[in-house]
């Protein structure tokens, strides 16, 4: 007696009974499934992102807006900063580095950031080829952006005012590319660098060119501890102090400058101070109601499935007594009518499971196109996670409970009783 086989002819006997347990279990599996694949994945983006950074000094106004814009890049700047201000931060004796950050023109959507070489060293990223910016609108791709837009050295473009469609391109000057770098799966791959001479000189269309900045960066925020060559090199100009920055990512010296430094900033200057840690903490729990509240319909979606599940197997016992009563009597223990019914039960949750993780999967790569296409981050569905096979043990459970008083049903068939039609 192979039961196996047997027990897959009495789930197909009955194929829409079956249907419906396997589309509401499906359902559950898939959306418990779909929640840890993206709740992973954007953890893993913030985590990886923040690259130890204490600190972002920006414009007054929402502090998540000023972490999002200037770590992750996927949210508008709160504004500008002088760069007199953010010179005042890099002073403070609380600070072990700054970098500074200037933004505010694109290309074909991928953001043109003006820095300094520690922000891609911040990342630990390598050069694929080239080098990194050296001379004003020499810039250094991320490698998505170099991929997705087929730029190789030497190629020009020119920039785009903003971050969405080009409505005003700044013609004037034509951007080379110098380096591609390699992927890091950090923000870096999403972006173009530069100095921030040419976001400067890219904006200012009524200033001439007399003051040449080839050879020489316009780009503050090294460490203190850099030897004096490189401090000359990255010092602003007297006459540049009165132009602006966006924002400036900062280090703290020791533990004590998370408590006085953004105090001081807030109360004491124009700009504001915002704890990448705090508030992408206070995102996770924004989110994280959502997340509960859709995990906790899952879970009694797959519930209502358990409960299909055992309606069936028990609605279908009804039917198959004669069968049952057939199967005893050419020599078949409780035991095994027991673990006829159970096999079936288990059937169906794998069947469920291995339908959900596929829908889950397909939903991810989905959603991951069009995430991509928003905020050019890379997400995936073709990864598995050890916490499915976590949810493939909690799939055989409830299979397993919903078959158990059916079992117990089919193993105590009354053998005179049903052949004899009683």
């Amino acid at each position: 007696m192979n039961l196996l086989a047997l027990s897959w002819k009495n789930i197909t006997a009955k194929p829409l009974s079956t249907l419906m347990s396997l589309i509401l279990f499906a359902l559950g599996v898939g959306m418990v499934s779909l929640l840890l694949l993206l709740n992973k994945q954007l953890e893993d983006k913030f985590e990886k992102n923040l690259a130890k950074i204490n600190l972002v000094v920006g414009a007054k106004g929402s502090p998540m807006q000023l972490i999002l814009s200037s770590i992750y890049h996927i949210d508008f700047p709160t504004g500008n900063i002088s760069l007199k201000e953010a010179n005042f931060v890099k002073k403070n004796p609380l600070v072990r580095k700054t970098i500074p950050l200037a933004m505010g023109d694109s290309y074909k959507f991928f953001r043109i950031i003006g820095t300094n070489h520690d922000y891609p060293t911040l990342y630990e990223t390598e050069l694929s080829e080239g080098k990194l910016w050296e001379k004003d609108f020499e810039v250094t791709l991320g490698a998505k952006v170099a991929k997705d837009l087929g730029l190789k050295l030497g190629d020009q473009f020119v920039s785009a005012h903003g971050f969405g469609e080009a409505i005003m391109q700044h013609e004037q000057h034509k951007f080379v590319v110098a380096g591609i770098l390699k992927p890091s799966k950090t923000v870096i791959d999403q972006l173009i660098l530069t100095n921030i001479a040419s976001i400067w000189k890219s904006h200012d269309h009524g200033a001439n060119d007399d003051h040449n900045h080839e050879g020489h960066d316009h780009e503050e925020g090294h460490d203190h501890d850099h030897d004096h060559a490189h401090d000359k090199k990255d010092t602003p100009q007297a006459e540049d102090l009165d132009k602006e920055i966006t924002s400036l990512l900062v280090f703290f010296r020791n533990p004590i400058a998370a408590i006085q430094l953004p105090r001081l900033i807030n109360d004491k200057t124009d700009m504001q101070a915002a704890a990448p840690a705090f508030e992408i903490s206070r995102l996770n729990e924004m989110m994280g109601v959502g997340q509960r509240a859709l995990r906790a319909l899952a879970l009694v979606i797959i519930l209502v499935s358990g409960f299909s599940v055992f309606i069936s197997l028990f609605n279908s016992l009804r039917e198959r007594r004669y069968e049952l009563a057939i199967m005893r009597v050419m020599g078949g223990s409780r035991g095994k009518l027991f673990a006829l019914v159970i096999l079936e039960g288990l059937i169906i949750a794998v069947l469920g499971f291995v339908l959900g993780i596929l829908l889950s999967h397909g939903a991810m790569e989905v959603l991951a196109y069009y995430m991509q296409e928003s905020y050019q981050y890379e997400f995936t569905g073709k990864t598995f996670m050890k916490e499915e096979w976590w949810l493939l043990v909690g799939s055989l459970l409830v299979g397993l409970v919903a078959a158990v008083l059916p079992a117990i049903q089919a193993s105590m068939t009354d053998i005179s009783k049903t052949l004899s039609g009683n």
